[in-house]
């Protein structure tokens, strides 16, 4: 259980890694595509109705939607599920993004990244054990949203 419980505290860490950095200047939304808005939704609302239907099917939906530039990046959640309630007023592109401690200098990812606000409920067998906010990046590649699926440390 303690075992469970310092992965769940590494997750929820890596999920919110770069946000308690601060960035000078004022934030300024910029605008989106709406086809780009309405892939990003797809990719969460995805991302969700797999969670509903189990570890398994989740686990699925990550590795098809894993970024293909980071496909050796992908980690195993075992049998926890992650519901992750975007903020898509927040929604804002981030050209200068790199996924923290992506191997063998890999660098920004191809395709538009976006970064938003999001609430994330972790889960396992159905009960609650955490609850997060934070920022989560998607990235628009040839007309289809994919992700970083997150990896649990411990």
């Amino acid at each position: 259980m303690r075992r469970r419980l310092l992965a769940l505290v590494g997750l929820a860490g890596l999920l919110l890694a770069g946000c308690s950095s601060t960035i000078p200047g004022e934030p300024v939304a910029a605008a989106s595509p709406s086809s780009d808005r309405q892939l990003v939704q797809g990719y969460f609302t995805e991302l969700n109705a797999a969670a509903a239907e189990g570890a398994a099917t989740q686990r699925d939906f990550l590795q098809r939607s894993q970024h293909p530039d980071y496909l050796d990046e992908l980690c195993d959640l075992g049998d926890l599920t992650l519901n992750i309630d975007p903020a898509m007023s927040t929604l804002r592109v981030d050209p200068d993004w790199v996924p923290p401690g992506a191997g063998r200098g890999a660098g920004h990812p191809r395709g538009l990244v976006y970064v938003l606000g999001v609430s994330v409920s972790i889960r396992q067998d159905g009960a609650l054990l955490g609850e997060q906010i934070g920022s989560q990046r998607v990235v628009i590649l040839d007309g289809k949203a994919y992700g970083f699926a997150p990896c649990p440390t411990g």
